[in-house]
C-alpha cells in the first residue's frame, strides 16, 4: 500500500515544500494538495518546486475541477511538469466544490466532468482532443508522456463514471463499510464498461492523527483536530441527499444519518481544524471516517482497507501535529506496509 500526504497550500509555500521533502524521506509516495485558488495559493506553481526538490514523489491535486482553468491549460500544465520531471504527476479531479462555490459558480455536471477528463488526458499524453467544439493538440508533448486521471466520487452516478472512465478512484473517508460499498460500485461499473476492474487504482484519503497512547484525553484531542473532516464530507453528503432523497437506496444510510444536525457550511473554514460548522459531527463519525490513535490502530485500519482493495491511503494533515504525523508514519506505519 502506498502512503500519500495531503496538505493545503497555505503560505508560506516553503513550509509545504519542506514538509513534502520530509514526507518523501519518511517513505511517502505521493504529495497531494487541495486546489482552490481563492482559499489557498495556486498549487501548480508549488508542484514544480516539490518535484525539483524530491526524487521519487508523485504530486497532484486532490482535487482539481473542469471549471477553474480551461482544459488545455490544465493539460499543458501537467504535461510541462511531466516533461521537466519525468511523469511524476497525477490528476485528481472532481466536480469542483470549494473552488467553484467560493467563486459563485456551480460545480460541473458529471457529463462535463467526463468530457474534461477525456480531453485533459488525451492532450497531456500527446493526442488530439476536442475542447468545446475545437480540436487541438499539444505538439511538443513527447512520446511516453503519461497522466493518470483519478476521480473523486461519492454518489452512485459519480461512482459509475469513475468505474467506466477514470484511471483511479479517490474516496475521501476511511470507513471500511463505506469503502467496501463504493469500491464494489466502481468495480461493477468498470466490468459493465468492459474494463479490468483491478486496473482502477483506489485511493482512500482521510485525516490521520497519531497519538502517544489510547487514553481518553489523547483520543479526545485528536478527534477535535479531525472533526472538520466530517463537516467537509457532510457537505458532499448533503448534495447527495438533496438529489436522491434522504432514504434513497442509492446512498447508504450510514453516510446520510449523521448530517441531520447540519446547519450550513462556511467555506472560509474549509478543511481546517476548529471549523465551527462541524460541531454537529459526532465522535462516532470522526472515528469511522478518520484514523485516530496510537500507531498500532493505524496499522490495523490500513490492513483492513488494503484487504478491501485500497492501493493508497492519503493522509490529510490539517491539524496541530503535521510533522509528528509524518514522522510517526515514517517510523511506525510505513515500514510495516
Amino acid at each position: 500500500m502506498d502512503i500519500g500526504l495531503v496538505l493545503q497550500t497555505d503560505p508560506p509555500a516553503r513550509l509545504l515544500i519542506d514538509r513534502m521533502i520530509r514526507a518523501e524521506q519518511a517513505g511517502f509516495s505521493h504529495g497531494w494538495t487541495f486546489d482552490s485558488c481563492v482559499l489557498w495559493q495556486e498549487p501548480f506553481v508549488i508542484y514544480s518546486r516539490i518535484l525539483a526538490e524530491t526524487e521519487r514523489m508523485t504530486v497532484g491535486p486532490m482535487v482539481t475541477n473542469p471549471g477553474t482553468r480551461t482544459w488545455e491549460v490544465t493539460a499543458s500544465t501537467f504535461a510541462t511538469l511531466n516533461d521537466m520531471y519525468g511523469n511524476r504527476t497525477v490528476c485528481g479531479i472532481g466536480r469542483g466544490d470549494s473552488a467553484m462555490r467560493v467563486a459563485g459558480r456551480r460545480p460541473a455536471t458529471l457529463a462535463r466532468l467526463s468530457e474534461a477528463m477525456r480531453a485533459i488526458k488525451e492532450l497531456a499524453e500527446g493526442r488530439t482532443a476536442e475542447v468545446d467544439g475545437t480540436e487541438m493538440h499539444l505538439p511538443w508533448v513527447r512520446s511516453g508522456a503519461s497522466l493518470p486521471i483519478w476521480m473523486g466520487a461519492y454518489g452512485p452516478k459519480a461512482l459509475n463514471l469513475t468505474g467506466r472512465q477514470a484511471d483511479g478512484f479517490i474516496l475521501q473517508l476511511a470507513d471500511p463499510y463505506l469503502t467496501e460499498f463504493m469500491i464494489k460500485a466502481v468495480r461493477a461499473a468498470a466490468v459493465e464498461a468492459g474494463r479490468d476492474p483491478d486496473s482502477v487504482t483506489v485511493c482512500v484519503a482521510a485525516p490521520a492523527y497519531v497519538t502517544a497512547d489510547d487514553s481518553p484525553e489523547a483520543l479526545a484531542h485528536a478527534r477535535e483536530q479531525c472533526r472538520w473532516f466530517g463537516g467537509m464530507v457532510g457537505n458532499h453528503v448533503a448534495d447527495l441527499v438533496s438529489h436522491y432523497g434522504e432514504h434513497s437506496d442509492l446512498v447508504p444510510e450510514a453516510l446520510t444519518e449523521y448530517i441531520k444536525g447540519r446547519q450550513g457550511y462556511d467555506y472560509s473554514h474549509h478543511g481546517r481544524a476548529g471549523n465551527p460548522d462541524t460541531a454537529f459531527v459526532p465522535d462516532e463519525i470522526v472515528d469511522r471516517f478518520c484514523l485516530i490513535g496510537p500507531p498500532e490502530a493505524h496499522r490495523a485500519r490500513l490492513a483492513e482497507l488494503r484487504s478491501l482493495g485500497v492501493d493508497q491511503f492519503a493522509v490529510y494533515a490539517m491539524h496541530d501535529a503535521i510533522e509528528a504525523t509524518i514522522d510517526a508514519y515514517g517510523t511506525d506505519v510505513i515500514p510495516h506496509l
